[in-house]
């Protein structure tokens, strides 16, 4: 069974990600902009957590009231334009955990090369969420996948601003376990791998690094 593909389409997301798509968006918006966009994706991703309960006094009573159950979720973010959505993220769960995937695409290639691997070592307990700003060609993510998987990550989803379809389909094809959450599924790549429209490069728009 092919995972599923969740786009959420609150009018804040698709608000928010309009004006990150836009060229002319400054570095202090395009950052402030994408730290909101991602509190709202971690909301949807996070939804069917697990709860346990606890004794609490209120100023009225005592009461057995909900908390999430431990260990918290882990974000994993793909180096380096993942980090650009923990922010956003950790707002929502500071006591997550966060793991770190280094990986860039050769450019002739667009395969995934791994230059870096640090998460947490209890992976097969937690939610672990993987996150990246694009999903395009998808090798990216399914390698970020495959790693995790080796270490034996339990319950994993894949969350990402915009996403092509034949990343999506790559992503599927290889991991048909994994769901994606993504604010919007655009029209296709180009020659040269970019999403289009898209909102152009992540990392060099987040780090303003071009």
């Amino acid at each position: 069974m092919q995972n599923s593909v969740t786009t959420v389409d609150h009018p804040l997301v698709q608000h928010k990600l309009t004006l990150m798509r836009d060229k002319d968006t400054a570095l202090p918006e395009f950052r402030r902009l994408l730290r909101e966009i991602s509190l709202l994706l971690a909301y949807e991703v996070t939804r069917h957590l697990e709860l346990k309960t606890v004794t609490v006094e209120t100023p009225v009573s005592q009461a057995e009231l909900p908390v999430l159950a431990e260990p918290e979720p882990c974000f994993i973010t793909i180096l380096r334009a993942g980090n650009g959505l923990l922010d956003g993220m950790l707002d929502l769960i500071p006591a997550a955990s966060v793991g770190h995937v280094g990986l860039y695409r050769d450019p002739s290639t667009l395969e995934a090369v791994e230059y870096y691997y640090k998460v947490p070592q209890d992976m097969s307990r937690r939610l672990a969420i993987v996150v990246d700003p694009m999903l395009a060609t998808g090798h990216t993510a399914v390698a970020a996948l495959e790693l995790l998987k080796r270490d034996n990550a339990g319950s994993l989803s894949f969350v990402c601003l915009v996403a092509a379809p034949e990343g999506i389909k790559t992503l599927q094809d290889a991991h048909p376990d994994v769901p994606i959450f993504t604010a919007a599924v655009d029209e296709r790549l180009n020659d040269k791998g970019y999403i289009v429209p898209g909102l152009g490069d992540a990392g060099d728009r987040i780090f303003g690094t071009k």
